[in-house]
C-alpha cells in the first residue's frame, strides 16, 4: 500500500525545491525523456538511506559546475505508472529506489543504485554523482 501522500509532502518538496521537476505521470515521463541534452532521472524513496542520503547528496551535486541539461524525479510508492515509465528506459538495469540514472544520447551512461547509496554518507555520494556529471555533463 502507497504512503501517505501528506506524510510523503516533505520528502518530494526536499527535492522540488531545488528546480527539480517532478514527473508524477507516463506522459510527463515520455516528455522529459524526449528532450535533447543530458538528462537525470532521480527515483525518489521514503526510505531511510533516501532520506539521510540520497536526497541531501543530490543538492550537494546539483552545485557543480557540470550538471545534467535536465534533471526529473519520480517518486516510488507514490506516482507507480511515473516510476514504471522511467524504469522502463533503462530496463537493463535491476529496480532500485532510491537511485539516479544519467541518460546521454537516449542511453544509460551512469547509474546510481540503492545499494551505493545504503551505509554511505550524503558527501561520497555526491562526490560519485559530480565524478558522473563531470565526464558526461561537461
Amino acid at each position: 500500500m502507497p504512503y501517505d501522500p501528506v506524510l510523503v509532502q516533505p520528502m518530494r518538496e526536499e527535492v522540488t525545491r531545488l528546480g527539480i521537476e517532478e514527473l508524477v505521470d507516463e506522459a510527463g515521463v515520455d516528455q522529459f525523456m524526449s528532450r535533447s541534452g543530458t538528462k537525470l532521472v532521480f527515483i525518489n524513496s521514503v526510505c531511510g538511506c533516501a532520506a539521510g542520503q540520497a536526497r541531501p547528496a543530490l543538492t550537494i551535486a546539483l552545485q557543480n559546475e557540470a550538471k545534467p541539461d535536465h534533471v526529473g524525479t519520480v517518486f516510488a510508492g507514490q506516482d507507480l505508472e511515473a516510476t514504471a515509465k522511467a524504469r522502463s528506459y533503462f530496463a537493463d538495469v535491476p529496480p532500485s529506489s532510491p537511485s539516479a540514472a544519467l541518460i546521454k544520447d537516449g542511453e544509460i551512461v551512469w547509474f546510481l543504485p540503492r545499494h551505493k547509496i545504503e551505509s554511505r554518507d550524503a558527501q561520497t555520494i555526491a562526490f560519485d554523482m559530480v565524478g558522473a556529471f563531470d565526464q558526461h555533463c561537461a
